[in-house]
């Protein structure tokens, strides 16, 4: 994958997934929105099981990506529910899994196409 601001919007999106991946974010997708709004380009939905694991998953996106440019906008961190990080062109939501369910933003953009994520990236259904 290109390094620094070379990346496509497609791989900033996979990027962000991977870096939640790696702190064990649990149901990650990549959703292509762009043709559906003009919000964003793509969404990653991830959900973690506790506030400080939302905490943690949202400062690995934040940190990972910091040399990719800073973030537009964060939201949630202190309570750690629902963080939202704003790329402008890709927006990172991280859940707790019972807020997830509420807002239900996957049925929301259901219409939008999944981006796949290289199995590199997961680790869900791999054994520990």
């Amino acid at each position: 994958m290109p390094t620094n601001s070379t990346l496509t919007s497609r791989e900033r999106a996979i990027k962000c997934a991977a870096l939640a991946l790696d702190k064990k974010a649990l149901h990650v997708r990549i959703l292509e929105i762009g043709r559906l709004s003009s919000i964003a380009d793509y969404l990653v939905l991830a959900s973690g099981r506790s506030d400080k694991q939302v905490q943690a998953i949202a400062d690995s996106v934040k940190q990972g990506m910091r040399k990719l440019g800073k973030a537009l906008d964060i939201e949630g961190m202190t309570e750690g529910k629902w963080v939202v990080i704003d790329y402008g062109d890709v927006i990172v939501h991280i859940f707790q899994e019972e807020q997830r369910r509420y807002y239900d933003l996957d049925e929301l953009w259901s219409a939008a196409p999944a981006v796949a994520i290289p199995e590199e990236f997961l680790w869900e259904g791999k054994g520990e």
